[in-house]
């Protein structure tokens, strides 16, 4: 039997290419870097912008069948990257839609943080003042754009509420530390790991790109969960809020409770929409300091829990 005639096929072409590379410029020096596709979307994009730019590509993991990493860069060791990586200036991890982007430099796997704040001094660079950073995202990157002479808002965590609270800010730049995801406006409305990968290239060598590195770099994140009937979420963080306020100098509702220990340190308490977990996050530039907020900040949701339920 024939086989039945259901449609047209037409061929799209895109002028996302062009329109990055005219956006980012040309990058000097020829910098050599792996650029890990996951097995996704980023396939021939990402390495076809990033050669365009003027840089030499090693692609490891082109096909999903063949992968040897999971889908989110995230939370994948990426053993064979940071091997590659070794032998290029730095290394890039897709995600499987290419929106979200893992740095890995000198064999080191850094953090998705690491991703926003180096979009961010591209940005700053650019000329670009106005950010939004969702509540999770690392305080250094905060602290970088404001001695830069930048502005920062918070959001709720997740994509969509930190593109809301750029459209309604009029925002330039934003980023949402805990996906590695960078977005930039102008360009598009969304996390683009693909464009932030070439932004990130045009940095390698430069004193911004080393400076923002090593300053992230001094900072550490924590991040835990408590086991909590779903039923109990709220009545739980309602009664946390007073302890979180009696350890902080400031404290944010917006999404969950945020307590800023100090000009370093924070700790962010939010219910899951799915499980029956409270998450616990917390960050410093201890890390000593970090896993005792983070500790002690857990026995206080099982306090408030056995209050309420």
């Amino acid at each position: 039997m024939d086989k039945s005639k259901i449609g047209k096929e037409s061929k799209l072409e895109s002028s996302y290419v062009d329109e990055a590379a005219k956006l980012i410029g040309n990058i000097e020096g020829s910098p050599k870097i792996a650029v890990d596709i996951g097995g996704g979307a980023a396939k021939t994009v990402a390495p076809t912008l990033l050669e365009k730019l003027g840089c030499k590509t090693q692609v490891i993991n082109e096909e999903l069948s063949n992968s040897s990493r999971g889908p989110d860069p995230t939370s994948d060791k990426l053993s064979d990257l940071i091997s590659y990586s070794q032998k290029n200036d730095i290394g890039f991890a897709f995600d499987l839609d290419g929106d979200r982007l893992v740095v890995v430099k000198n064999g080191v796997k850094q953090s998705p943080d690491v991703t926003v704040g180096l979009g961010a001094a591209k940005a700053i660079e650019l000329g670009y003042k106005k950010f939004v950073l969702s509540i999770d995202t690392s305080v250094s990157v905060e602290k970088f754009i404001k001695e830069h002479g930048g502005e920062v808002q918070r959001s709720k965590v997740g994509e969509a509420n930190v593109i809301d609270l750029v459209l309604k800010t009029n925002s330039q730049a934003a980023g949402e530390g805990s996906s590695g995801g960078f977005i930039l406006p102008e360009f598009n409305y969304c996390r683009d790991g693909i464009l932030t990968s070439g932004l990130i290239a045009s940095m390698i060598g430069t004193k911004s790109f080393d400076e923002i590195l090593n300053f992230m770099q001094s900072y550490y994140q924590l991040r835990d969960k408590v086991a909590i009937d779903s039923q109990f979420h709220d009545k739980t963080i309602e009664k946390l809020l007073d302890k979180i306020k009696a350890k902080s100098s400031e404290v944010s509702t917006i999404d969950g409770i945020k307590g800023m220990i100090d000009d370093d340190s924070w700790v962010l308490v939010r219910k899951s929409n799915t499980e029956d977990i409270i998450r616990v996050s917390a960050e410093s530039n201890d890390i000593e300091k970090c896993k005792t907020i983070l500790e002690e900040t857990k026995e206080l949701v099982n306090q408030s829990y056995d209050k309420v339920k």
